[in-house]
């Protein structure tokens, strides 16, 4: 007998989107489905194999999926809007999202495929722009679209309908609301969406020998650098920390000086939106974590 789930997960994959097994009850991929967006599949076959173990929820990798999902989410008991949202009437995503509307000009987007989620949100599916760089947001970091919405693009996923979370925060099923065709993400909302430009990169000025040492303690600076730079939005702070334990490593050997280290990591994490105080804290434990273990480098 073919199980709701799987019948969920095949309906997806006829769409022509990818899917992967998520834990019973629960949003993570299933254990042993770490690299979940290489290996979320429209295979029936395949499909059909996985969910004839057990009924799993569904996960849909937006990325290749060409999707980007809007998540309008509800306020949880004790939540208060921040100040830039704090306005009569906003209390929950989807008056944020109608705030964004209104202020654009533009009508509500909700003739799209639509999916409610556990706590009474609700899930817009849109397909991507051609060639869009688009990736995940939450709330009104970064480039996000605003309190109490999330977006997963490329490098993100949600649960499928059919799928059913039992957690302390709320306990529910993902159900199709509208069961249509997903709509062109509306271009003023792509806009919004857009990944800020990168910034330049730091220029590094350090006193170091024009010896194959001096060269090779250049290149390991500007790597962490551009790993910095790179990062995306909601790694940006674990990636400067883990760049400040590697060079700090050299710090401790001896063999680049801490404060012109610390200099341009701060400038390099401030450059990518981190707030100041959060990248000196980073910076500073960071680089007493790489002190503990010192690395010299050859003449």
């Amino acid at each position: 007998m073919t199980s709701p789930t799987l019948r969920y997960a095949l309906a997806a994959a006829a769409r022509g989107w990818h899917v992967f097994p998520v834990a019973i009850g629960d949003k993570p991929p299933l254990r042993g489905f770490a690299d979940w967006e290489a290996n979320a599949t429209t295979d029936p076959e395949t499909i059909r194999r996985c969910w004839s173990r057990a009924p799993y929820n569904i996960g849909i990798a937006t990325g290749p999926s060409g999707l980007v999902v809007i998540d309008l989410d509800t306020r949880k008991e004790g939540q208060s809007p921040p100040p830039s949202w704090d306005l009569p009437g906003v209390n929950e995503g989807a008056d944020v999202l109608a705030v964004l509307c209104e202020r654009a000009s533009q009508p509500l987007p909700f003739e799209t495929f639509t999916v409610r989620t556990r706590r009474g949100g609700m899930h817009l599916y849109f397909t991507a722009p051609d060639g869009s760089a688009l990736r995940n947001t939450e709330s009104d970091k970064g480039n996000g679209l605003g309190w109490l919405i999330d977006t997963r693009a490329n490098g993100g996923y949600v649960l499928g309908p059919g799928s059913f979370v039992d957690l302390p925060d709320g306990t529910g099923a993902y159900e199709v609301l509208h069961n249509t065709t997903p709509a062109p993400l509306p271009p003023f909302l792509f806009q919004q969406l857009l990944p800020p430009p990168r910034p330049a990169p730091v220029p590094v000025h350090l006193a170091l020998p024009d010896t194959r040492r001096g060269a090779y303690l250049r290149t390991a600076l500007e790597r962490e650098l551009e790993r910095v730079a790179t990062a995306p939005i909601g790694q940006r702070n674990g990636t400067l920390y883990l760049a400040a334990i590697a060079l700090g490593q050299l710090v401790a050997g001896g063999a680049l000086a801490e404060t012109e280290v610390s200099t341009l990591l701060e400038q390099q994490g401030v450059d990518v939106g981190l707030s100041r105080a959060e990248t000196l804290h980073t910076v500073a434990s960071g680089l007493r974590a790489g002190a503990k273990r010192p690395r010299t480098v050859a003449a």
